[in-house]
């Protein structure tokens, strides 16, 4: 089948997000609801086995405290420090601190001159994603994506391959027209769970994850003065991802 669509994860995808991103979000909720929680790189780095900024809390919660420090509201209590998070997350978005890893925006320009569809598929919130988008590619950049399936839209998370599987009935597109774009090993086994071919940019948290599967696995998307380095696959020869590239990974 000829490719059709490009379809890409945000976070740690599109950019470095969490480390530095959600992170430092969630400690400054953490501070401003009166909680001596601390989440540090490594830590985080635990906590991103788990998918969904509500489910990592309770995770968190029912995991790594004890007993007699488990919150009894964790539900309700996960909602408001989410909520919280979400604008301290976007007041580091809108300081410029959180940019697009190297080559996204290219491709991203390249596809839509390709006349090819463009969508997202993220376990985030919408307004993250539309944030991110907006400050690094411009207002209105959302409308770039033909669909951005985020968020709770359904209720199973990565690795479920829910999430994919909504976009392609929104987009009407069979797995095999489309290239999916991720970072980690959830979103891939969620991206082939639905059928549908990726490409891995791995990041400092998913660099040790194993990738079988991938239709290529490498440091990020690349620059034509800042070659990508390739961490398995074959790239065909090439230094950094192109839609020509990414045609012929689909051709197979």
């Amino acid at each position: 089948m000829t490719i059709e669509a490009f379809i890409f994860d945000v976070d740690g995808t599109l950019a470095d997000t969490e480390r530095d991103g959600h992170r430092p979000a969630f400690n400054k909720a953490f501070e401003e609801f009166g909680l001596d929680w601390h989440w540090d790189v490594g830590l985080y780095g635990e906590l991103l086995a788990v998918t969904g900024g509500k489910e990592r809390i309770r995770y968190y919660v029912q995991d790594y405290l004890p007993a007699e420090q488990q919150p009894h509201n964790v539900e309700q209590l996960a909602a408001e420090l989410h909520r919280l998070k979400t604008r301290h997350y976007m007041e580091l978005v809108g300081a410029g601190a959180l940019p697009l890893r190297p080559g996204v925006k290219r491709l991203l320009q390249e596809a839509r001159a390709a006349g090819l569809r463009l969508a997202i598929a993220t376990t985030t919130n919408p307004e993250n994603v539309t944030a991110l988008l907006s400050h690094n590619l411009g207002e209105g950049a959302e409308s770039w994506f033909e669909v951005i399936a985020a968020g709770d839209i359904v209720p199973a998370k990565k690795p479920a391959p829910d999430i994919y599987q909504w976009a392609l009935r929104e987009m009407n597109l069979a797995p095999a027209q489309c290239m999916a774009f991720e970072d980690s090993r959830n979103g891939l086994l969620a991206a082939t769970a639905a059928g549908i071919p990726t490409l891995i940019t791995v990041n400092d948290y998913t660099a040790r994850e194993q990738f079988d599967g991938a239709v290529a696995v490498l440091s990020d998307l690349g620059e034509p003065d800042a070659p990508f380095k390739l961490v398995s696959g074959d790239a065909c020869g090439r230094a950094y991802v192109d839609v020509a590239l990414v045609r012929r990974w689909s051709a197979g």
